[in-house]
């Protein structure tokens, strides 16, 4: 492969830390309580106060956090749960771990996100609940989707896993527009501790329960035992789980809540220069962006138009030969192997499209402009190689 430009290594993401994250780790395992306690309850209430919640209920990770909120939300064994099947795995795995069944709704193609307008023909006298998708960190139109839950007596949650600092109409996700919120903190989101959830709630008493059922359905936790000055002894009176974040964790996550709104800055205006340079290439789209949402760009997504000179998977493949890293776009659960009983491709038209025909392009804190004109110049030139292929085709035709 020749190219015109110097090949660089630009890798999808790469998580942003700095001396004061290390130091906050270094200064729990002095402190000989690493696994869930203080930290926690300190990042737990910081949270909270940042998104404007009441509650926040830290956990091991977002999957762990939805399994929970839909547990706390009533949710039994048979019952159905509406979501996009355009949303990574986990989302219908929580589902089947509470003992429900997922049943995947179509999607708005300009936002990635569940359209109100399918979720009716989906709800049956089993659906209880409906599971939002914030898609790549675009807040879904939860006023429409809640008026539609409440007039069927439906639990909404939020899986907002990319949604930390998004906002809807001007209020950030993770206050309360719906019963619950769950977050993620792996490496390829914004906030990170390595791996962790949250769980953002505006009720005391599921805050409770989420709170108990995290740590085996303990009812005293380590913490309140160990603070003490009397004998404690707990019960277990339900089946729990292990979902519990650790005091390391905790203490990464506070860092990096003091510098998320930095964070969210430079990832908007990153945002801002790949779609004034996406718009140069007439066969690509740069995401759609509401006038009501504020989008955290936790990933930047683009669509191949239907003139497009090359497949989804050959641009990839251009890019990855130019030392540049992307990813396929947002995947289709009902494609996977344990969904596909469901058999609801054909009610599925445009997360199929979509799925098909949309990469992410590399996004990080860390990134330079230079970094990010190189990609784009890799873009330009791609374009350009395919559409010369395309002239030649046609004269020697």
């Amino acid at each position: 492969m020749s190219t015109a430009l110097g090949i660089r290594k630009i890798p999808i993401a790469r998580p942003s830390f700095s001396e004061r994250e290390e130091r906050a780790v270094v200064d729990v395992l002095r402190s000989g309580w690493v696994s869930q306690g203080p930290r926690v309850a300190e990042f737990e209430q910081r949270f909270a106060v940042y998104v404007g919640a009441a509650q926040a209920v830290a956990v091991s990770s977002c999957t762990t956090a939805l399994h929970l909120a839909l547990l706390a939300a009533g949710i039994k064994p048979g019952d159905e749960v509406l979501c996009p099947s355009l949303s990574f795995i986990a989302t219908a795995n929580a589902i089947v771990y509470a003992g429900a069944v997922p049943v995947f709704v179509d999607i708005d193609k300009r936002t990635f996100n569940m359209d109100p307008a399918c979720i009716e023909a989906s709800i049956s006298p089993r659906t209880k609940a409906i599971l939002v998708v914030h898609q790549i960190g675009l807040p879904s139109p939860l006023d429409e989707i809640c008026r539609i839950a409440a007039s069927h007596g439906l639990a909404v949650v939020e899986d907002a896993a990319c949604a930390i600092g998004s906002e809807y109409k001007g209020r950030l996700i993770g206050s309360p527009y719906t019963s619950m919120a769950c977050f993620s903190f792996h490496p390829r989101k914004i906030l990170t501790t390595g791996e962790g959830g949250m769980i953002t709630t505006a009720d005391e008493k599921i805050a409770a329960r989420l709170r108990k059922l995290r740590q085996h359905a303990m009812t005293v936790s380590d913490l309140a035992r160990h603070s003490s000055t009397q004998i404690v002894t707990e019960s277990y009176d339900e089946i729990g789980y292990n979902y519990r974040m650790t005091d390391l964790q905790a203490a990464i996550g506070l860092v990096q809540l003091e510098r998320l709104n930095e964070m969210l800055s430079r990832r908007r205006q990153l945002a801002a220069r790949y779609s004034h340079g996406v718009a140069k290439i007439q066969w690509l789209a740069p995401p759609f962006e509401p006038a009501d949402c504020r989008h955290n760009f936790q990933s930047y997504m683009v669509s191949l138009k239907n003139n497009a000179p090359i497949t989804r998977d050959q641009l990839m493949q251009e890019l990855l030969d130019r030392g540049v890293s992307t990813r396929r776009g947002i995947m289709a659960i009902h494609r996977e192997l344990p969904y596909r009983a469901q058999n609801r491709s054909d009610q599925l038209p445009r997360t199929n499209e979509v799925t098909d025909t949309t990469i992410v392009l590399p996004l990080f804190h860390s990134m330079t402009d230079e970094e990010q004109d190189y990609v784009i110049a890799c873009l330009e030139e791609i374009s350009a190689l395919a559409r010369s292929r395309d002239t030649e085709k046609i004269k020697t035709s």
